[in-house]
């Protein structure tokens, strides 16, 4: 009998205890569930404030343009006129001196790019590694004006004296002869490319050597094991590892490219004319809107600013086809 009420007693006493421990169990759960919302709301919020500003910059540009965009339409894509005298504006010369520049760029600075990278991480010695990648980086924080100086005074002369070589030399070959016909000014599409691939090797060459990085040592070194040379390792092994985030790369460098300012304005030339030479100057959607916006009124400025809504377009398509390319060889990777 005694027996039988102390054990009651101790049974009691474990359920009292036991109370406000679940009911302590129970409110930090339900603070956890209200800390997780809030947190979850925040960061919904901080990525609909990006996309609101995205929309928000391509709306107020297109509203901006609608004096030229609604009224002329197609014919201000297509047309090479721009006549601020009598209003007459075509954006096709910025278009395509925006698109050639930044193509000759990307075909100049991504072969150096992958040399740099695959340098810094399967062939230099581990002592010349750290300064070289702080040198690249310290490169890609140098500021666009810097380079659009540096062009304009030193790679600008330089050009104008190997121009009429090239006249000479490549100029007679069929089919891409045409490219470069034209005097010794130094400014024109070329030496805008060449800039702009000095600018954007930087940005590629990091992105390439940090995912270059990324491939795990035994994976190599099996290679290796097998007689594989260091081209056969990267082309084999490094490259199919990594072509999702190098090709994020490029394209990352695309993007800064197609939107300089302020080193294109400098060595384009800023002339209108639409020729096959890569000699002759042009222009490009933000060198124009750089050099005429600040003079422009009525008509003028809705066509620049028309501009840059066509800029933040092409920039757009260029980052979608990016991000179908990646979908595409992640798709492939999963099979």
């Amino acid at each position: 009998m005694i027996d039988e009420t102390t054990r009651g007693n101790a049974l009691s006493m474990q359920a009292t205890s036991a109370e406000p421990l679940a009911r302590d169990t129970e409110h930090r759960s339900r603070a956890d569930a209200r800390h997780d919302f809030i947190f979850r709301i925040l960061l919904r919020t901080c990525a609909l404030l990006v996309l609101a500003a995205l929309l928000g910059a391509a709306l107020s540009t297109l509203w901006g343009g609608r004096d030229v965009l609604f009224k002329d339409g197609f014919k201000f894509l297509f047309s090479a006129d721009w006549n601020p005298v009598e209003d007459q504006y075509g954006a096709l010369a910025p278009i395509a001196g925006t698109l050639v520049t930044s193509l000759i760029a990307l075909v100049l600075a991504v072969p150096v790019s992958f040399g740099v990278a695959l340098f810094l991480t399967e062939i230099a010695p581990n002592w010349m590694r750290g300064p070289v990648a702080t040198a690249i980086e310290l490169l890609a924080g140098i500021p666009s004006i810097i380079y659009g100086m540096w062009g304009l005074f030193v790679f600008v002369p330089f050009m104008a004296g190997i121009e009429p070589w090239l006249n000479d030399t490549l100029g007679n070959i069929p089919v891409i002869g045409a490219l470069f016909h034209g005097p010794p000014l130094g400014l024109g599409l070329l030496t805008a490319g060449i800039v702009l691939a000095v600018m954007i090797l930087p940005f590629i060459s990091s992105v390439m050597r940090e995912v270059f990085q990324t491939v795990p040592a035994r994976l190599k070194e099996s290679s290796y094991a097998l007689g594989s040379t260091t081209w056969e390792v990267v082309w084999d092994i490094v490259l199919p590892y990594t072509r999702s985030a190098v090709i994020g790369g490029i394209f990352l460098g695309l993007g800064r490219a197609l939107g300089e300012t302020m080193a294109v304005t400098f060595v384009l030339g800023n002339s209108y004319n639409i020729t096959s030479s890569l000699l002759m100057p042009g222009t490009s959607i933000s060198s124009s809107i750089a050099n005429e916006f600040n003079e422009a009124v009525g008509l003028h400025r809705s066509a620049l600013i028309a501009l840059g809504f066509l800029l933040f377009v092409v920039t757009f398509i260029v980052l979608l086809i990016a991000r179908l390319m990646l979908r595409q060889l992640a798709r492939k990777e999963g099979r």
